[in-house]
């Protein structure tokens, strides 16, 4: 785990934690970070079922680096919106092949 500026970065495997970090942050980095959060919790479910990110999806995200801490959150919030439309339109649960 390193080390910046008082801040532990790394892999968090307890939400709780996770929370609490995010939590402590400054409020511009706190949005981008819960918005990020809740796009690795997307992913995550996604990669549980065998379902595939679309790729319109992670180019957009391969864009959203680049902006400033405000219009990367907005971003990020609106890539989870996309994603969790996405999922809603798939029938995961069925035993029907995606």
């Amino acid at each position: 785990m390193v080390s910046n500026k008082n801040i532990e970065t790394g892999s968090i495997n307890d939400s709780r934690e996770r929370d609490s970090r995010i939590d402590s942050l400054p409020k511009e980095q706190r949005e981008v970070s819960q918005e990020s959060a809740r796009f690795a919790d997307l992913c995550s479910y996604l990669a549980q079922k065998n379902v595939d990110i679309p790729l319109e999806i992670l180019d957009e995200l391969g864009r959203v680096r680049r902006l400033d801490l405000p219009q990367r959150a907005l971003r990020m919030k609106a890539l989870n919106e996309d994603l969790m439309r996405y999922l809603s339109g798939l029938a995961l649960d069925s035993d029907t092949p995606q």
